[in-house]
């Protein structure tokens, strides 16, 4: 799950990462009795979870006579599609450099890697395409608990050793909050010292619950639905739903799908052993979505009773077409069951994606 930069703050805030003094507004009128304390320009920042806020018009630089205007301009914005509900008020910092520092997980090592970059802000991903030696990175073991001095030096290079600190205090941040992704950037100097003028935190969702964190603001109603009723959920943007038992048999009909040039709704694994409420619940749920137009529903039973899978079809009700592929453990009743209300059922998987692809066609 994506922090908010005002909530990734807090928490470097808490590790002894310096950051801006700020404060966050939730009306535009809010801002002026802390104008005194932020000084005569400050940055207004759309705390909106999409990457590229500043060149979408989501932070602007204004004087404090016009702070509470440009406040309720930006509120009545929408930026890339998301509203505006929160602004991060910041003091203005005199920045003498930006740098480029995150952590994230190397899948190749299975541990962190930690990159630096001497110019930081919006154009680093630009930079980093046409000039893979800007950046810098170092991998750790995840048994170490700060990056050794060779290492540092490694990655600073000539940057200035005051960084160092931040680098191990985000470090800390990374491995203790269970971080996919802890980036600053810009990591900037100043006169008055360092400062993450900028801050990304994105939470390992496996991880929440051990965070005190109680929802994940990054799934949808739909699919916080479907975690909690134990699903194995994925969105897509196609009109067939899917929904199977073991995520290879579900990876398989995704494919045979595309195979078809059909387009795939969503994956949804049932798991093993579902019973006749779990298989309603799941065919609610993808029948729920709106661009679904027919429903492929592919088990195979073993611990699951196809008996079972036919009762939760049939409880579930729902009007798009629900064509089934079904065999295993009383694969006969659940079939007859079926056919007494009409559903169509193939024997081969293969069969069921023609006939759901026609459908949706």
């Amino acid at each position: 799950m994506k922090l908010l930069e005002y909530e990734a703050k807090a928490v470097f805030s808490e590790y002894g990462i310096p950051v801006p003094k700020s404060v966050l507004i939730r009306t535009p009128d809010e801002v002026l009795p802390h104008l005194a304390a932020l000084g005569d320009i400050v940055v207004l920042k759309a705390q909106v979870d999409v990457g590229g806020r500043g060149k979408a018009g989501g932070i602007l630089k204004v004087n404090d006579a016009e702070a509470a205007d440009t406040a309720r301009d930006l509120f009545a914005r929408t930026i890339k599609g998301l509203p505006v509900r929160e602004i991060l008020v910041e003091e203005r910092l005199p920045i003498t450099h930006e740098y480029y520092l995150s952590i994230a997980i190397d899948r190749s090592t299975k541990g962190p890697v930690i990159l630096f970059a001497d110019a930081g802000g919006v154009e680093i991903e630009n930079a980093a395409r046409e000039d893979e030696s800007a950046v810098r990175k170092v991998t750790l073991p995840p048994l170490l608990r700060e990056v050794p001095p060779f290492l540092m030096r490694e990655l600073l290079g000539g940057a200035p050793k005051e960084l160092a600190p931040v680098i191990n205090r985000l470090y800390r941040v990374f491995m203790e909050k269970d971080a996919m992704l802890a980036e600053i950037n810009p990591l900037v100097t100043t006169e008055k010292g360092v400062y993450a003028a900028d801050a990304k935190l994105i939470i390992d969702d496996n991880a929440l619950a051990r965070q005190g964190i109680t929802v994940n603001r990054d799934l949808s109603a739909r699919e916080q639905e479907a975690e909690r009723h134990g699903f194995s959920y994925v969105e897509l943007e196609g009109s067939i739903g899917v929904i199977g038992n073991g995520a290879g048999l579900t990876m398989s009909t995704l494919d045979l799908i595309e195979y078809y040039q059909g387009s795939a709704a969503n994956f949804l694994d049932v798991g093993g052993g579902a019973d006749q409420e779990r298989v309603r619940h799941a065919v609610q749920l993808v029948a729920g979505m709106p661009s679904v137009k027919v429903i492929v529903v592919n088990l195979l039973g073993g611990i699951t009773r196809c008996d079972e899978v036919a009762k939760g079809i049939i409880a579930a009700g729902v009007a798009p077409t629900v064509i089934v592929r079904m065999a295993g453990t009383n694969e006969e009743e659940g079939k007859h069951l079926l056919a007494e209300h009409g559903y169509r059922m193939l024997e081969s998987m293969d069969a069921a994606v023609k006939a759901a692809v026609e459908v949706s066609s």
